[in-house]
């Protein structure tokens, strides 16, 4: 069953689509999938699209409650993208979905993971993380302060009443997400890093440096073969299920 909620976050509006598995005996715990930033054209607005798919899929292979979220500029939800919006987006989630019998934990993509890092170092309440193809240099993955603007511009993740920060503050509330700082944060609670190995926009040396960054306190998989969009990959699926059964 799947139901879905619109939320405040700031002067944004963000969906919310929780799915409750039907199928099996439920297991008292839940996970919000948290989707990345495509810096394809257009392609920003859709960065949500596959989530509740995969959503329904989860739930029905783990048992657990699987959410998925909208974040600022993207699909339905009003606002524009910046790191410190979409990481109010995130903690807004994470407040509706916590329940004391109920563990919570975190599932990111991409740009996602570093935010699933960064908002699990700052709570408790998450009791575990995984990401994939997440990137531990947001330096590099960023590029320059102008391109990155105009890149994050073509995306449409922008509502016109709400205009991009300036170049330099946009770059900067991203780098301030800083993965490898966060990911040293969350042990002993549990972790997965989950990584293509041809992955091209985000190579997987990214992977090993969150492994090292996390002080080997995680489970690292690297899947043969894989790029960069993970999310439609079966092999992701199944390690993404095998570490939450292994909860």
């Amino acid at each position: 069953m799947q139901t879905h909620e619109r939320l405040q976050s700031g002067t944004s509006e963000i969906d919310l689509h929780i799915v409750r598995p039907e199928n099996r005996n439920p297991v008292p715990r839940t996970l919000l999938l948290v989707h990345g930033l495509p810096m394809i054209l257009g392609m920003g607005r859709t960065a949500a699209g596959m989530l509740p798919e995969l959503a329904e899929q989860i739930s029905h292979e783990s048992g657990w409650t699987v959410a998925s979220g909208t974040m600022s500029g993207v699909g339905d939800a009003t606002g524009t993208f910046s790191g410190p919006q979409w990481r109010s987006d995130l903690a807004v989630m994470v407040e509706r979905l916590y329940d004391h019998d109920r563990p919570l934990s975190l599932a990111g993509f991409g740009l996602g993971g570093c935010l699933a890092l960064r908002v699990a170092a700052d709570d408790e309440r998450v009791r575990g993380v995984a990401t994939f193809a997440t990137s531990a240099d947001l330096a590099s993955w960023c590029g320059s302060a102008d391109s990155f603007h105009a890149r994050v511009s073509r995306a449409g993740v922008v509502e016109k009443s709400q205009p991009l920060p300036s170049p330099s503050q946009l770059r900067d509330g991203v780098m301030a997400l800083n993965p490898c700082e966060a990911i040293a944060k969350v042990p002993p609670r549990r972790l997965l890093i989950g990584h293509g190995a041809d992955d091209r926009e985000v190579p997987v040396e990214n992977a090993r440096a969150l492994f090292a960054a996390a002080g080997e306190h995680a489970e690292l998989r690297i899947i043969q073969g894989a790029g960069h969009w993970l999310r439609a990959d079966p092999r992701m699926v199944a390690t993404l299920v095998g570490w939450m059964d292994r909860h």
